[in-house]
């Protein structure tokens, strides 16, 4: 008989030596390609873009998915490793996380997340997955033989997590290195037993928490579980540290989600006039002098033809208690908009439709229009943690980009082994 693990427990985790931080961090694998991680690492041999992006140690053009990537991933973690620029803790502790954008500050916990929890629906998630990208984070883990990139969860406030989680931050912490978009990464090592027996008994107490962000570093990580539970057969005991996935857990009244904006590529046939008298059908239109960020829900701004528009509908649209997918203003757009008037009917498969983070701001959006490399771009209000936790409650899915966190956990904080 396994063990059944609490939903939150200590790692033996790998991080990097004392001094090294601020050479090893890097962004997260998934916010840059392959050309950008390599700009960024020149000249940076202790970067962990190195095993993030291992194609970076490749000729170019090489297939991100070639086992050749993996197996070099791999190589340069055990180097590492090796070269004692990272280290691992002798006893599984807890980790404080604290990520300081301008005057935005969120203190976290580094955590093994349960797999079984995250299996049995207690972790909640709110996307759908792609299996490419699934298998990608599978053969990552695998050759690497560790968890390298964090999941992203958010928790309501449990006061005596968070009595721990404050009283470990006002002490030295283990270090503090600034990343891209000069972020502060700052990190507390909890290795005090009774701080973390105290830490897991309290999140034990949570019934559910949510995934922010992060959905196929998590359900890789159950991939993961099953194929070591077949491998290692009657020696596996249920407390490995494979039987978690390695997340970063915060209150959910120190996120920020940004709004995540929507540009295409043409107006399904129809000239700019006739578009603006079909989106009149269902929206009050005012144009803007300057930008029309939406400032509430049910605003939209709409960039097209070097003109800002601010819309509202003008139609009835449903609210958070009869459909909490329907009530998004990411699904609204789409259903009197993207699909109605341009036929764009699957956000995951369409190539007439992009995204664009909100903290690249409404220039971005601009910018791409203005260059004819699309015809229009939307602006939405960001999607409230609420929504998010209303869609996870009724397990139910969000529309594909429905939120955009910021700020970005980095790579090469700390890693959770496989053993």
């Amino acid at each position: 008989m396994t063990k059944k693990l609490p939903l939150f427990t200590p790692i033996r985790g790998i991080r990097p030596a004392p001094g090294k931080a601020q050479d090893v961090i890097a962004p997260p694998y998934d916010v840059l390609d392959s050309e950008e991680a390599r700009a960024l690492a020149a000249g940076k041999p202790l970067s962990f873009l190195h095993v993030s992006k291992a194609e970076i140690d490749l000729p170019a053009g090489t297939d991100v998915h070639a086992p050749a990537v993996y197996e070099k991933a791999a190589e340069n973690f055990r180097r590492m490793l090796d070269d004692g620029i990272l280290v691992q803790d002798g006893k599984p502790c807890f980790y404080v996380y604290r990520l300081q954008m301008g005057d935005h500050v969120q203190t976290g916990l580094v955590v093994g997340a349960s797999v079984d929890a995250y299996d049995a629906g207690r972790i909640r998630r709110h996307e759908f997955t792609r299996p490419v990208k699934e298998d990608d984070r599978v053969n990552q883990i695998r050759y690497v033989r560790a968890q390298t990139g964090p999941g992203l969860i958010a928790y309501k406030q449990i006061a005596a997590a968070d009595a721990v989680i404050t009283r470990v931050a006002k002490g030295q912490p283990e270090f503090s290195a600034t990343g891209q978009g000069g972020v502060i990464h700052t990190l507390w090592v909890v290795s005090d037993q009774a701080d973390i027996d105290a830490l897991v008994a309290a999140f034990d107490t949570a019934e559910t928490v949510y995934i922010a962000d992060g959905h196929h570093r998590s359900a890789a990580a159950s991939r993961v579980k099953k194929l070591m539970v077949e491998e290692r057969g009657s020696a596996h005991t249920g407390d490995e540290p494979y039987n978690t996935y390695l997340a970063v857990a915060y209150p959910v009244d120190e996120m920020k989600i940004w709004d995540y904006n929507r540009v295409v590529k043409d107006l399904n046939g129809l000239t700019p006039e006739a578009f603006l008298a079909k989106v009149g059908e269902s929206f009050s239109i005012t144009k803007v002098a300057g930008q029309a960020k939406p400032a509430a829900r049910r605003e939209f701004g709409l960039y097209l033809g070097g003109q800002w528009h601010l819309l509202k509908p003008t139609v009835p649209t449903p609210t958070r208690e009869q459909d909490p997918v329907g009530a998004l203003d990411v699904s609204v757009l789409s259903d009197l908009v993207l699909d109605r008037i341009l036929g764009i009917q699957d956000l995951r498969k369409s190539d007439r439709v992009d995204f664009v983070g909100g903290i690249r701001g409404l220039g971005e959006l601009e910018k791409r229009v203005d260059s004819g490399e699309m015809a229009a771009g939307f602006a939405l209000f960001a999607t409230s943690l609420d929504d998010l936790i209303a869609v996870a409650d009724t397990n139910q899915v969000m529309p594909p980009k429905s939120t955009w966190f910021e700020p970005k956990l980095a790579d090469g904080v700390v890693s959770n082994p496989l053993l």
